[in-house]
């Protein structure tokens, strides 16, 4: 996806969360050029993901949590779209209006105000605490 002109598209549930949510950097070679990291946070602006056009993923987020769970949902995004586009048929793209509002459902969802709703609506806590229980499981000693 890094590598396609059109960069993420939004196909599907998962890729629309990132709907009008991502940043684009141009290729520039190996990062060894101190002035692109001026670029890098100049392209990133307000946005969550970035796309590096031909090298890959880059997230951000107010937790490590956040950051990694965006990641893996923008990789699952891509892995998506690149399975679809592998179908050689045409593709199916939802209203931008549709796409837009799956994004605020995504970036605001509702408060949940009743005992019997989930009180983490994205799931953060949910899958981050989930993740550190799986990884306390394989290699408890990543702690140290």
């Amino acid at each position: 996806v890094a590598a396609q002109r059109d960069g993420l598209q939004s196909l599907n549930q998962i890729s629309m969360e990132f709907h009008g949510r991502v940043a684009y950097h141009d290729y520039e070679g190996i990062a060894y050029d101190l002035d692109e990291q001026k670029r890098l946070v100049r392209d990133l602006g307000e946005q969550p993901v970035m796309i590096l056009r031909n090298h890959g993923l880059l997230t951000v987020g107010k937790t490590v949590a956040q950051a990694f769970l965006r990641m893996y949902y923008l990789e699952k995004a891509c892995d998506i779209q690149l399975a679809a586009q592998a179908g050689g048929a045409a593709l199916i793209l939802p209203p931008v209006e549709i796409c837009a509002r799956t994004e605020r459902q995504f970036s605001s969802p509702p408060p949940a105000p009743e005992a019997h709703l989930i009180a983490d609506p994205d799931g953060l806590n949910l899958a981050w605490s989930a993740l550190l229980r799986l990884l306390d499981r394989l290699d408890p000693g990543y702690r140290n």
